[in-house]
């Protein structure tokens, strides 16, 4: 009598741990392929915009180049962006990435960081959820004069910003919007704030351009804020 409810209790208890395991099981498992999928497609949306990028130089028009003197030496580069600057609404290129337009990308080597950024103004938890956000407080565009504010995600698992934490003063950020132009940013600040705590997105810059990256520490309880200001060549 007794071994037979010890034999029911037992199985009973071998089944919940089964259970408890396979759902780990699947519990991870779909965190490893969201992981995977979101890298690719992100990968996949950088590199179009890569090759927009590339195409626009290419194809840039060219009368406006004029060279008066033989003997100046003109940066295509500057006068590229400066006069034929061209922008997706005139050309119809524009890259999307999970319905959002794109409008450039990240790169954080330290953390292996190189994302999309789309602009959100309505900061829809979907934006959020497959990309860089380009927060509406702060600058217009990219890479303007002023503090540009970029928000991700802390999946704890190594994509958008859960590596954040790992960043130190003097890392490399790097920031590319829609008129090719690449600018460096080096961190020379980072904290924990309350997460009702926004100063952070329309501080002075003095005239500086800077951008600030915001996420949510690993508990969920408080903000991670980074600061990185302009490398001037």
């Amino acid at each position: 009598m007794f071994n037979s409810k010890y034999s029911k209790t037992l199985t009973v208890v071998l089944i919940i741990v089964i259970i408890a395991i396979i759902g780990l099981l699947i519990f991870f498992g779909i965190d490893v392929y969201r992981k995977y999928y979101i890298q690719q497609a992100a990968g996949d949306a950088v590199e179009e915009f890569e090759d927009t990028q590339a195409n626009r130089i290419i194809n840039r028009p060219q009368e406006n180049i004029i060279f008066n003197d033989p003997g100046t030496s003109v940066d295509l580069n500057t006068l590229y962006q400066d006069n034929n600057t061209i922008t997706d609404d005139n050309n119809g290129d524009t890259v999307t990435y999970m319905g959002y337009d794109v409008i450039g990308t990240i790169e954080i080597p330290a953390t292996d960081v190189k994302y999309p950024i789309v602009a959100d103004y309505d900061m829809s938890i979907n934006s959020l959820n497959v990309a860089i956000v380009k927060m509406y407080p702060g600058t217009i565009g990219l890479n303007e004069v002023g503090n540009t504010v970029f928000a991700g995600h802390n999946y704890r698992n190594g994509t958008f910003f859960s590596n954040n934490k790992r960043l130190q003063n003097g890392d490399k950020i790097y920031i590319t919007g829609n008129d090719g132009q690449k600018v460096t940013y080096e961190i020379y600040n980072k904290y924990e704030t309350s997460t009702s705590d926004s100063e952070y997105m329309n501080r002075d810059t003095k005239g500086k351009r800077e951008i600030s990256l915001t996420t949510c520490t690993d508990d969920t309880k408080r903000r991670l804020i980074i600061w990185a200001k302009e490398v001037e060549s």
